[in-house]
């Protein structure tokens, strides 16, 4: 090794998307975008970029198994679709203002922005009081984990992953059934 190279800061390994797993990922945000409304302006393959750019992003850390990385690409993929649908609420109230019709503003789909945007604060208010219950969830729902990759990737059994998964279920649809 050189002096220079010796000197020289030490680098953050980046995380590496195999091919394997970006097909996974690939497929995990297509499942998601077969619930969302036609048209909608992010596609799976933006999504799994996005995702992968945040938890490139992230703090540099130890990936362990294949469901702790789906479990981290199910926050990240979260993350960027409640980004996604907050930007798109804003810009229809408003930002980037322009002129439409009637018939062009009840044509718009805001059903599968509010509904993201529900279930991004139920699950934030079940994280305040059960925080596994929520991380399974969001695996569940984000990132198409079942019980055993959950249990693996959150280090409880399935049982465990099975019951916290009905708690949330019942948590967030009384959260949205109030805030609907």
């Amino acid at each position: 090794m050189s002096e220079e190279e010796h000197h020289r800061p030490e680098r953050r390994e980046q995380p590496k998307l195999s091919a394997t797993l970006y097909a996974e990922l690939r497929g995990i945000a297509a499942r998601q975008f077969r619930r969302e409304r036609a048209g909608h302006t992010l596609q799976p393959t933006a999504l799994v970029h996005e995702a992968f750019l945040k938890l490139a992003q992230s703090p540099p850390t130890e990936w362990g198994s294949r469901a702790e990385v789906l479990a981290c690409a199910a926050h990240a993929m979260r993350q960027v679709l409640v980004d996604h649908a907050r930007a798109r609420n804003a810009l229809k109230r408003g930002g980037r203002w322009k002129p439409i019709t009637l018939q062009d503003a009840l044509a718009e789909d805001r059903a599968a922005v509010d509904d993201l945007l529900m279930l991004d604060r139920a699950l934030r208010s079940l994280e305040e009081c059960d925080p596994r219950a929520a991380r399974v969830a969001e695996m569940r729902i984000f990132g198409g984990l079942g019980p055993s990759e959950s249990a693996e990737a959150l280090a409880v059994s399935v049982r465990t992953v099975e019951s916290d998964w009905a708690t949330a279920k019942l948590w967030l649809r009384r959260a949205i059934a109030r805030t609907s």
